[in-house]
């Protein structure tokens, strides 16, 4: 299957793209976080091509993209106060909300938890695709499961080549890393995976807010993920990476010590950082590096979404050295 290679920004590309998905096929789609692979949310067939296109475990749950929060209401058992205060502030955005879904979602969309993840995504082609489809679109990103989530269209197309039917390019995706996504199934709401929301915002919003002790730590045996991007090892290259904490001169020091390939440092500004993450993982790989030794983000604001990416990439390999006075 050749990927047929479309313009996010031409409307007769979009219908396409509907007509396709429609049909049961997958299209991977610009959001304002990564690309996306889509299909018809509520077609079990169509989303079991997206397990098989990635080589995705059937028990990674997959994130469903709306319109607006009136388009939840009949995927889910109710709409909470919160879960409206959280879509007044974000949607469209980069914000997933996980709420106990209805008898109309599928089971292989919720890896048969009773819980969906929504989100409505911002990139205007994106929303047009929706608008043209008519249905909720499960999406999750549009890459082989495990390795660096793409961020460009010609990332799908080394991934997904020969496996998916066409793809919507709309150029870089702006923000870099996935969507935070938050549950509201619990008695009090919990960070799941962070991402282009911060934490900080949410807090403003909901005032308390709980923090999954999986955001930096691996999923035990006996816990399920309740979201994507929980697994132990995702989002990585195929060189070996250690998270190393301190200066860049003290791990360039390690490095050579350790007989690392190279160091990878992301610089200072953390929406750069989550800009350039993905794109720098894939250069490794291109670069046929074995052994890098990443420099820590700081965690504050998207930061925390860097280093939560980074730390699963690292197979949560951390180093943290002590300066030598």
């Amino acid at each position: 299957m050749i990927i047929e290679h479309l313009c996010a920004s031409n409307p007769i590309h979009i219908a396409h793209a509907a007509d396709l998905i429609k049909q049961g096929e997958l299209v991977a789609i610009p959001t304002e976080t990564v690309y996306g692979l889509a299909a018809n949310a509520l077609d079990p067939a169509a989303v079991a091509k997206i397990f098989a296109a990635k080589g995705r475990p059937q028990d990674n749950p997959l994130i469903v993209h709306i319109l607006s929060i009136e388009d939840a209401a009949p995927l889910v058992t109710h709409i909470p106060e919160q879960a409206l205060s959280l879509a007044k502030t974000f949607w469209p955005g980069p914000l997933t909300i996980v709420l106990e879904k209805s008898a109309l979602v599928p089971e292989i969309v919720s890896a048969g938890l009773p819980t969906v993840a929504l989100r409505a995504p911002s990139h205007p082609a994106a929303r047009a695709l929706l608008r043209a489809c008519g249905l909720p679109l499960a999406a999750p990103s549009a890459n082989k499961s495990g390795s660096p989530s793409p961020t460009t269209s010609q990332h799908v197309v080394d991934d997904m080549s020969g496996r998916i039917a066409a793809v919507l390019d709309g150029g870089p995706c702006d923000i870099g890393v996935e969507s935070t996504v938050i549950t509201l199934a619990t008695p009090i709401p919990m960070l799941l995976r962070p991402g282009g929301v911060s934490l900080e915002d949410l807090k403003i919003v909901l005032g308390e807010l709980r923090i999954s002790e999986a955001v930096t730590r691996e999923l035990q045996a006996h816990e399920h993920a309740q979201s994507p991007g929980m697994k132990h090892r995702h989002y990585a290259p195929k060189a070996e990476l250690t998270l190393v904490h301190g200066s860049f001169e003290e791990i360039t020091r390690y490095a050579k010590e350790q007989d690392a390939d190279g160091v990878l440092d992301f610089g200072e500004n953390p929406e750069e950082q989550a800009r350039q993450l993905f794109a720098k993982l894939r250069e490794i790989d291109a670069l046929g590096l074995r052994k890098v030794f990443v420099r820590c983000p700081g965690k504050q604001g998207i930061g925390l979404a860097v280093y939560n990416r980074l730390l699963r990439a690292a197979e949560f390999r951390e180093v943290t050295l002590v300066s030598k006075q």
